[in-house]
């Protein structure tokens, strides 16, 4: 008889009550309780090799290790890994470090916990059908220059080649054609005469011969060279009321990095290689494991920001950034190596 009644009760009001519960279990994700296992990250690109510790901690299993359930989600430009930070639709973001400077002048507090980088990884190439006109960045003036995306970090960069050489932000063009296939095309079609790229996608323009190198930023040599210092760059940066409230998590984020980065120093690019998904290496397994041998001295072996690359960061967007020029940063905000310094040593 009961079951008669049972079955009386409105469906809507059954799947009603039903996602209640299911939306309250999902919540208890995010109490702030300083655990929660579950952390969505955006990525400014996932095959980018200046990116490849957030995969490799993925492919190496050292998230699970931690007990941690990372959801790894891709954007081609680092500026739309901010922008899902901000927005709240992920945790955590792996993007350049210089993203927070910027952020904290727009009033919003987002911190580096890990430094993957101390040197920017990026490359300036220029095309071969424009070989001749571009020696320097000086020569950049009326040119079409190739960025991931309009205020993205290569866009910074490439604004602050410019501006050292004399020259003003508005003297050229930035194009934005992201990485990979579509920054390839835009060369071949003339659509931009050089551009700022990373690995594999150097690997692939030099392979094709449809562009040489004119400045290489993938080392600490030509990072003081071209921008004065050390420039910390790839990152995993988080919004500070999270992490204030998800130290635990943050803690298990970073012991899982910092293993990664470990890990990298002390094997070899076609050991890292053969760690990535397969489908990462479109030009070749070769191809794939020379442009992470390229980029391998950009990374830093304990996830600690280097000493001085704050100040580098910060005077290099000073010398193009409106919204920077006359602002107060403060520095000790952007990033914490309270984290990173807790790793368990071995």
């Amino acid at each position: 008889m009961r079951s008669h009644h049972f079955s009386r009760i409105p469906a809507a009001l059954l799947a009603g009550a039903l996602a209640a519960t299911t939306l309250t279990a999902c919540g208890s994700d995010d109490s702030g309780s300083g655990s929660s296992n579950k952390v969505k990250i955006m990525v400014g690109g996932l095959d980018k090799v200046i990116y490849l510790p957030a995969m490799l901690t993925q492919q190496l299993g050292f998230f699970k290790a931690e007990g941690l359930d990372v959801q790894l989600l891709s954007e081609p430009a680092g500026v739309q890994a901010e922008t899902a930070l901000i927005s709240g639709d992920v945790q955590g973001a792996v993007g350049f470090y210089d993203h927070t400077l910027d952020l904290q002048v727009k009033g919003k507090q987002v911190e580096s916990v890990v430094q993957f980088s101390h040197a920017p990884g990026e490359v300036e190439i220029v095309s071969s059908k424009a070989e001749g006109d571009i020696a320097t960045p000086k020569d950049f003036k009326g040119k079409k220059l190739g960025v991931t995306g309009l205020g993205s970090s290569t866009d910074f960069l490439t604004k602050y080649l410019a501006v050292r050489d004399g020259l003003k932000t508005s003297d050229f063009t930035p194009v934005a054609v992201g990485a990979g296939q579509t920054f390839i095309a835009a060369l071949k079609q003339g659509a931009i005469q050089g551009g700022m790229t990373t690995d594999p996608t150097v690997a692939n323009v030099l392979d094709q011969k449809l562009g040489k190198v004119l400045i290489d930023m993938r080392t600490p040599e030509g990072s003081r060279a071209a921008l004065g210092g050390p420039y910390p760059s790839s990152s995993l940066y988080m919004n500070a009321s999270w992490v204030d409230g998800h130290r635990e998590t943050v803690q298990k984020l970073a012991n899982a990095l910092v293993k990664t980065l470990r890990w990298m120093s002390s094997h070899s690019a076609e050991e890292i290689a053969a760690k990535m998904p397969a489908d990462y290496a479109k030009g070749g397994k070769a191809l794939y494991a020379q442009s992470i041998k390229s980029t391998l001295p950009m990374f830093t072996k304990d996830g600690v920001m280097p000493a001085d690359g704050p100040e580098t960061v910060e005077k290099v967007l000073k010398a193009f950034n409106p919204n920077l020029k006359n602002a107060d940063v403060d520095l000790s905000k952007t990033f914490t190596t309270e984290f990173v310094s807790r790793v368990p040593k071995g």
